[in-house]
């Protein structure tokens, strides 16, 4: 069990899925896409989201306290770049 925490629109929300192994990057952009248009985001509902709305996101993965693994989905943000 993974909690994937998209970022969109202002807004940010988590949503618990289910993970058999590590998951690329892209396929976080995809099942997030996914979840969004179908609802499973708690506010966060689009129905006509391009499946490239996500392209450009960040993906930061993270241990909780008890080793669940936590997986954010982020816009990029312009400071602290170099």
């Amino acid at each position: 069990m993974a909690t994937i925490n998209i970022t969109f629109d202002g807004r940010s929300a988590d949503v618990p899925v289910e993970l058999e192994r590590m998951i690329s990057d892209t396929d976080v952009r995809r099942i997030a896409v996914e979840l969004v248009r179908s609802g499973g985001v708690p506010g966060l509902q689009r129905f006509e989201l391009r499946e490239d709305a996500f392209q450009h996101y960040v993906v930061d993965r993270f241990r909780g306290a008890h080793g669940e693994e936590r997986i954010y989905l982020r816009p990029k943000v312009p400071f602290g770049a170099c």
